[in-house]
Parts: structure tokens; sequence; C-alpha cells
């Protein structure tokens, strides 16, 4: 009865190191999780007390100047009216047919 007693026992003593690292891994796998969290909230909306913006073609901070109260805001584009367009004036993607049928031969004779 003591033998598989004997055996658990040096199987919990040789996975004892294998389950540290496991535990060691996750651990790390959940710091850097958060860490990840942390630096996505981060950047995030900025602040309005921002007086500056990037200009995009050259990368340089540009001042901006507040913006005018007396200023009515910018208004939105028109809406698309109800109901159907007028139709666009495409060519057509079919090819210049003749009015008439084809002859049985399917020759055009000019």
């Amino acid at each position: 009865m003591s033998a598989p007693q004997t055996n658990l026992a040096t199987q919990e003593r040789r996975h004892r190191g294998p389950i540290i690292g496991i535990i060691a891994v996750v651990g790390f796998a959940l710091i850097l999780l958060f860490w990840l969290m942390m630096d996505t909230a981060d950047q995030g909306t900025p602040a309005d007390n921002n007086a500056s913006e990037i200009d995009g073609r050259t990368g340089a901070p540009v001042d901006v100047p507040p913006a005018d109260p007396a200023q009515p805001p910018v208004a939105d584009p028109p809406a698309i009216p109800d109901g159907d367009l007028p139709p666009a004036d495409l060519p057509s993607p079919q090819p210049d047919l003749p009015d008439e049928p084809l002859p049985d031969g399917g020759a055009v004779t000019p």
C-alpha cells in the first residue's frame, strides 16, 4: 500500500517546478495584459484644454485660436431628399446595336 503514496509524492516533487513556471508565465501575461489596457486607455481622447493641433503635412504643433462664441457652429450637410433621385446621365454599358434584328447568320453588312 505504501508504493502508490511514494509514487504520488515523487510525481508531486517532479512536477513542482513546471507548475511554478506555468504560474509565473500566467502571472507575467496578466501583468502585460493590464499594462496594455492602461496604455490603450491612456491614448484615448485628449483633453479639451489643448491649444495646439498637429499639422498633418509637417508634424509640427500649430497653435489654434479659441473658438468664437458669437460664431454659429458649422451646419450638417444637407440631407438626401426622400424619393427617387433623377437618373444620372451615364453612357450605356451595352454596345451600340442596330435597331433591326441580325440576319440568321449573324453577319452585319455595312
